[in-house]
């Protein structure tokens, strides 16, 4: 068995285990029947959050060489947050290549791995809405509104983005 089959069947099985067993905050599913590489997901936005309220779509793009290589995952809604540039492409340790980051920011145990799963993954991007890395942003004007102005722009703008998710579901 090549490596793209064992990827897909590893990708059919968690695909499975989401069925049986969902998870709080996010639903999971094929872009298409026929294709395992390609998913859709909507992020619910967490309680206690800017965000809670909104229904995020993205997608999760897997490489044949899965779980060798992480997915990309980018956003189709709008969502203003410091890890997630303005074109929807979220910036997180896990989806980064696994190994040494030659910037030296990252230590390869917050790298990909290969014991992540789809569920490990949303659970972090998650996370990472409520509890942003401002140090390393994907979009530079949102994490300046996060350190400067939380409660006046970046309210502003996430809860703009909220509504937007809202008229689209």
């Amino acid at each position: 068995m090549n490596q793209s089959e064992q990827a897909s069947l590893l990708l059919k099985r968690q695909l499975q285990d989401l069925a049986k067993q969902p998870v709080d905050g996010f639903s999971a599913g094929l872009v298409d029947d026929d294709d395992l590489f390609k998913w859709e997901v909507l992020v619910i936005g967490p309680p206690d959050t800017f965000y809670e309220g909104g229904y995020f779509k993205a997608n999760l793009n897997f490489p044949k060489e899965y779980p060798q290589k992480p997915p990309k995952m980018k956003f189709i809604s709008d969502i203003w947050h410091p890890n997630i540039g303005k074109d929807g492409d979220v910036c997180i340790s896990i989806l980064h290549d696994p190994g040494e980051d030659k910037w030296g920011y990252e230590r390869p145990s917050e790298r990909w791995l290969p014991i992540h799963t789809v569920e490990t993954i949303l659970i972090s991007v998650i996370s990472m809405l409520a509890d942003p890395n401002d140090e390393s942003p994907a979009n530079v004007d949102a994490a300046k509104d996060w350190r400067s102005d939380y409660h006046g722009a970046f309210k502003a703008n996430v809860k703009r983005c909220v509504r937007k998710s809202q008229d689209l579901i």
